[in-house]
C-alpha cells in the first residue's frame, strides 16, 4: 500500500499521522521498542475492523515479520476484508517459501481462494495438503480446518492420517468427535464399534461418546441391531455383550439387559453380581417385573453365594412395592407377604444385614394393615440390636418417627427426626430426616418454619430430596405469597396428612370440601391431581380420568398439565386397558409437552403399544 505521510505530531514516541485521508498512531521510538508497538497497534486495528489502518501498519513491518505465525493470520483477514486477495495470495504462498515445513499455511492459502470465490482453486489447495500429509501433521493440519469452519476436510485429513499410518483405528477419537457434531450417527456407531474392535479397554470412551450422540429412537435401534449381530458373531468377546447390556439399561430394557448381564456373570464367574446390579436399577426405575425376575434368577441360581441373602430380601421387598402400586391394593396379598418376611427371617436370621426386612414388615404392618403396635415393636428391636451399625439404627429411628407421626404424636416424630438429623449432619439420612422435619411442620401449618428446612435442603447432594424438598417450597411459595395467612394451604396441608395417615375416604372428603370453599384457587389444580391420584387408589377409575380432565382441558397452561395426561395415559394402559385410548393420549404427551421429564417413557410405552418396541 503506497500513502503519502501529509503531517506528522510526534509525541513520547508515538506519532498523529494523517495517512491518506486516516488519522493513524505510528510508533517512532527505537527500532526493536518501535516494530513491537508497531505489530500491536496493527493487531488492534485488525481486531477492531479498521482493516486499512491495519494493512498500512502490517506493510510497515520487515518481509520475515509479516510472515510471522503470530502475525500472518491477521494480516491476510485484513487484506481480505479490503478485496486484495492477490496481495493475500502473495503473502501466504511467501511465508510458504519461507516455512514449507508447516502445511496449516496449506490451508490458509486455500482459504484466500475461498474469499475471492475461487471455490476450484480452494478444492485443489485442500486435496494437496492433504495428499502430501506426514503423520505428524495430521493432528495441526485438522485443527487448522476445525478453525476454518471446514470440518469435512478435517474429516478428510484424519481420514489420511490412518492410511498414512496404516491403522484402522487411528485418529478414532477425532473422528467421533467430528461426527457426532455433524449429526452422522451411522459413522459415530462405526468408528466406536472399530474402536471396540482393536481395543476393548476403550470401552469407557465408546459409551461416553454414544452417550453424547444417541438421541433419536431409531439410532438406538440401529446400534442395539448391530451389537445383537455382533454378539452372536462373537460369543467369546464379552466387551459387546458389556455395551449391549449398558445400551439396553439406557433404553429401559431391563428383560433385555437381564438377558446379557445373565451370560456376563457365566462367564466372568461373578456369582451374579451383574444381574444383581440390572435387577437393582429396573427396581429403582419401578420396573418390577424385570427386577423381580432377576432377583428371582438369583435365588434359584446362586443359592449360598455371597449375593444370595440380599436376593432374597430384595425380593419379597419388590414384591411388596408391586402389590402397594397395584390399585386397589390386595391385602390378602399383603399379608402373604408378611408371611413371607417371616420366611426369610427365619432362613437368614435376625442380624443388622437382615435389618432392612425388619423395617419393611413395620412398615406393611403400620401404614398398610394398621398394626402399629407389633411395628413399632419390630422397629425397637432394629433399634436395640447388638452389632447394628449407626446407619441402620438410624433408618429404624425415621420409620418409628413415621408411625408417630401416623398415630398424630408429632412431638414424638420430631425428636426422632431431629436425633438422625444431628448424628447424621450433611449426609443423605440426616437430609433425609430434615426433609421429614420440614414435611411435619407443612402438616402443622407452619409454613415459615418447612420452608426454612427445605431451603437448606434444595441444596442437597441427594437429586430426590433435592427435587422433592424444592417442589413443597414452590407449592409453599406459591400459596403464601398472596395470601400470608395461608388458609387454603393449611386446608390443603391437613388432607396431605390424612393420606400419610392412609385415611383416603377422609382425604377425599377434605379435597372436596376444599375444592368447593376455594373455587378458582390456585390450588385448584394440585387438589385435584390429587383427588385424581386417590380415586386411582380406590379402584375409581373413571373418576380419576374426569377429575384429570379438569386439568388436561384447562386452556391456560399449567404446570400440572403434562402430569396429569400421563397419569391419564398410565390408567388407561394400566387399570382400564384401553391401549387404544392409552397409545393416543401417550402420543399426545410427546407432541404437546417435548420437554416434560415424562417423555422418555412416554414415548417406550408409546412404541410398545403400537408393537414396534425393539426387547
Amino acid at each position: 500500500m503506497k500513502m503519502q505521510l501529509r503531517s506528522v505530531l510526534q509525541k513520547g514516541g508515538v506519532a498523529l499521522a494523517l495517512v491518506g485521508g486516516l488519522h493513524l498512531l505510528i510508533p517512532t521510538a527505537g527500532k526493536a521498542q518501535g516494530e513491537g508497538n508497531t505489530i500491536a497497534l496493527a493487531r488492534e486495528y485488525a481486531r477492531k475492523g479498521e482493516s486499512e489502518k491495519a494493512v498500512y501498519l502490517f506493510g510497515r513491518l520487515r518481509n520475515e515479520d509479516q510472515t510471522a505465525s503470530a502475525i500472518l493470520p491477521d494480516y491476510v483477514a485484513s487484506l481480505q476484508n479490503l478485496a486484495k486477495h492477490k496481495d493475500a495470495e502473495k503473502l501466504v504462498k511467501r511465508a510458504l517459501k519461507q516455512r514449507p515445513e508447516d502445511p496449516t499455511l496449506g490451508v490458509l492459502l486455500g482459504g484466500v481462494y475461498t474469499k475471492a470465490n475461487d471455490q476450484a482453486a480452494a478444492q485443489k489447495q485442500y486435496e494437496r495438503v492433504v495428499s502430501q500429509l506426514t503423520t505428524a501433521q495430521v493432528v495441526p493440519v485438522a485443527a487448522e480446518f476445525q478453525k476454518a469452519s471446514l470440518p469435512e476436510w478435517a474429516v478428510k485429513t484424519y481420514l489420511r492420517g490412518r492410511e498414512v499410518a496404516k491403522n484402522d483405528t487411528e485418529f478414532s477419537p477425532q473422528l467421533i468427535q467430528l461426527y457426532t457434531q455433524s449429526g452422522q450417527q451411522d459413522k459415530v456407531m462405526g468408528e466406536t464399534l472399530r474402536l471396540l474392535q482393536d481395543d476393548e479397554h476403550q470401552l469407557p470412551f465408546v459409551r461416553n461418546m454414544l452417550q453424547n450422540s444417541l438421541q433419536e429412537d431409531k439410532d438406538f435401534e440401529a446400534l442395539e441391531k448391530e451389537l445383537i449381530g455382533l454378539v452372536q458373531k462373537n460369543p467369546d468377546r464379552t466387551v459387546y455383550s458389556e455395551l449391549l447390556l449398558w445400551l439396553q439399561v439406557q433404553r429401559r430394557d431391563f428383560t433385555g439387559a437381564l438377558v446379557q448381564a445373565k451370560a456376563l456373570d457365566r462367564r466372568g464367574r461373578t456369582d451374579g453380581q451383574r444381574v444383581l446390579e440390572v435387577a437393582e436399577i429396573a427396581r429403582r426405575n419401578k420396573d418390577y417385573e424385570s427386577a423381580i425376575q432377576g432377583y428371582d434368577y438369583l435365588v434359584r441360581e446362586y443359592r449360598g453365594k455371597p449375593f444370595y441373602a440380599l436376593a432374597r430380601q430384595r425380593l419379597v421387598q419388590t414384591r411388596e412395592e408391586q402389590v402397594r402400586t397395584t390399585y386397589p391394593v390386595n391385602v390378602a396379598q399383603l399379608r402373604g407377604l408378611l408371611q413371607e418376611y417371616q420366611q426369610v427371617l427365619q432362613e437368614l436370621g435376625r442380624t443388622p444385614e437382615t435389618a432392612p426386612v425388619l423395617r419393611s414388615m413395620a412398615a406393611l404392618m403400620a401404614f398398610q394393615l394398621d398394626e402399629k403396635e407389633p411395628a413399632m415393636k419390630l422397629l425397637q428391636e432394629v433399634i436395640d440390636m447388638p452389632r447394628a451399625s449407626l446407619e441402620v439404627v438410624d433408618q429404624a429411628k425415621i420409620d418409628l418417627a413415621d408411625i408417630y407421626l401416623l398415630r398424630a404424636e408429632p412431638w414424638e416424630a420430631t425428636l426422632l427426626y431431629s436425633q438422625v438429623e444431628k448424628s447424621h449432619k450433611d449426609t443423605p439420612l440426616g437430609y433425609e430426616a430434615k426433609l421429614r422435619n420440614a414435611r411435619l411442620s407443612y402438616f402443622a401449618g407452619d409454613f415459615k418454619l418447612a420452608k426454612s428446612h427445605l431451603d437448606i435442603l434444595k441444596q442437597a447432594t441427594s437429586r430426590e430430596i433435592a427435587n422433592d424438598a424444592m417442589q413443597l417450597s414452590l407449592l409453599i411459595t406459591d400459596n403464601t405469597a398472596m395470601d400470608t395467612a395461608g388458609v387454603a394451604l393449611h386446608d390443603y396441608a391437613a388432607v396431605e396428612q390424612l393420606v400419610f395417615q392412609n385415611k383416603i375416604p377422609e382425604a377425599l372428603r377434605g379435597l372436596d370440601a376444599l375444592l368447593q370453599k376455594y373455587p378458582g384457587h390456585a390450588l385448584q389444580d394440585d387438589a385435584w391431581y390429587l383427588k385424581a391420584q386417590l380415586q386411582r387408589r380406590t379402584g375409581d377409575y373413571p373418576g380419576a380420568i374426569g377429575t384429570l380432565e379438569k386439568i388436561t382441558a384447562n386452556p391456560k397452561y399449567d404446570v400440572l398439565s403434562d402430569d396429569a395426561l400421563f397419569l391419564a395415559a398410565s390408567i388407561q394402559e394400566e387399570n382400564l386397558q384401553d391401549r387404544d385410548k392409552a397409545q393416543q393420549l401417550y402420543n399426545q404427551m410427546l407432541v404437546k409437552y417435548p420437554g416434560s421429564i415424562y417423555v422418555a417413557e412416554a414415548r417406550k410405552r408409546f412404541r410398545k403399544l403400537r408393537g414396534d418396541a425393539v426387547n
